[in-house]
């Protein structure tokens, strides 16, 4: 039914126009009370075996939202309700900015991908953060909160504006997420550079603890790196992650390679610029996962993210060694049964191996 949906009115609307009618179609639906709850019941059943400690959170399940979709955390609870573990909202920056020139998203049917140059398009941190505050402490849904850096703040002041945004945002966020690998904002993936990348973690995380500590107490803080690294970099982040007792790595943002793809290469060109995700990344996504698992062995907390689109790809993530697992593009193509199909595959999958739980798969096929 959502694929003749899609191929009828999503398909032959704009992009990012059909976004925000499904995500307002969403928001409407979460807000009527009956509806909510009859809805999350078809769409979300939880299957207590998937049942998931990670990050120090006891989560209903490992499949998240990826940062991208709710950017200023106005749908969590339609998305929750949708069957999405936990939702990571964002990304946030310091000052409000409206992002890059529109068109700025594009499908590529074929290959069952996005490509989006955004720019980070948000209400930035002190609206957001009002927002999260006047959410109803009721609320079970599990929050990430994903900053980056403002467009017009030079790198060199790169540090005091993820403060700025940490300062705001850290009592509100059950794990907080330093972006330094769109490839949208300019100059923003130098940041990953470790003795760029140092100094950034350290304030952020500084700035976390003096925030929660006396409140919410220990908040955990991780970085979401790019595919497009070369594995000496990434070797050097898990490196830096373990030398800074990072709670966590987010593996992999979108990537500005465009191998491999199925789409005509005249329209691929023609779309020009931005971060390609979805099914395309599959490969090199697990390939960085595996790397930094084998760096890290285990001793911190691995987000795979990155052409997630079935229960197969999620299983074969977490045997590799991610605790949890994210998407976005694929609920593009999917639609709201995707969660539930998630799930159920995952209880399937669970099952039918050696493993009692979850995090007993965790990095099983990287150990052998």
């Amino acid at each position: 039914m959502y694929k003749l949906f899609f191929n009828l009115v999503f398909k032959r609307l704009d992009p990012e126009k059909a976004h925000h009618l499904a995500f307002f179609w969403i928001r409407l639906a979460s807000s009527i009370p009956g509806l909510r709850s009859l809805m999350a019941a078809a769409l979300a059943p939880r299957d207590p075996k998937l049942r998931t400690n990670a990050l120090g959170l006891d989560l209903p399940g490992p499949f998240g939202l990826a940062a991208g979709f709710d950017k200023n955390a106005v749908g969590i609870d339609g998305l929750t309700m949708l069957g999405f573990d936990y939702v990571e909202i964002g990304t946030v920056t310091a000052q409000a900015q409206p992002g890059n020139p529109t068109p700025r998203l594009f499908r590529l049917i074929e290959d069952r991908a996005l490509i989006n140059r955004m720019g980070f398009n948000n209400e930035g941190s002190a609206a957001v953060a009002a927002r999260l505050a006047a959410r109803p402490k009721s609320s079970k849904a599990v929050v990430g909160v994903n900053i980056g850096k403002t467009k017009v703040v030079p790198e060199a002041e790169a540090v005091g504006d993820y403060v700025t945004s940490t300062e705001r945002l850290a009592r509100h966020a059950d794990y907080f997420v330093v972006n330094v690998s769109s490839p949208n904002t300019p100059g923003l993936r130098n940041l990953q550079a470790v003795d760029q990348l140092r100094p950034l973690l350290s304030a952020v995380r500084q700035t976390l603890d003096a925030q929660t500590l006396d409140a919410t107490g220990h908040v955990p803080l991780l970085v979401k790196i790019a595919p497009d690294l070369a594995d000496a970099d990434i070797d050097a982040v898990a490196d830096l992650a373990l030398e800074l007792r990072l709670d966590g790595i987010i593996a992999t943002n979108t990537t500005i390679g465009r191998a491999g793809l199925r789409t005509d290469a005249a329209k691929v060109e023609a779309i020009g610029a931005g971060g390609l995700s979805g099914a395309p990344l599959k490969a090199r996504a697990d390939e960085v996962l595996e790397r930094l698992y084998a760096r890290t062995e285990g001793r911190i907390t691995l987000v795979a993210v990155g052409g997630i689109e079935t229960a197969e790809d999620a299983w074969r993530r977490i045997l590799a060694g991610a605790s949890l697992v994210q998407g976005y593009s694929a609920f593009i193509y999917e639609g709201p049964f995707w969660c539930r199909r998630i799930h159920k595959g995952l209880s399937a999958l669970l099952a039918a191996s050696p493993y009692a739980t979850l995090g007993d798969a965790v990095g099983a096929a990287a150990r052998r």
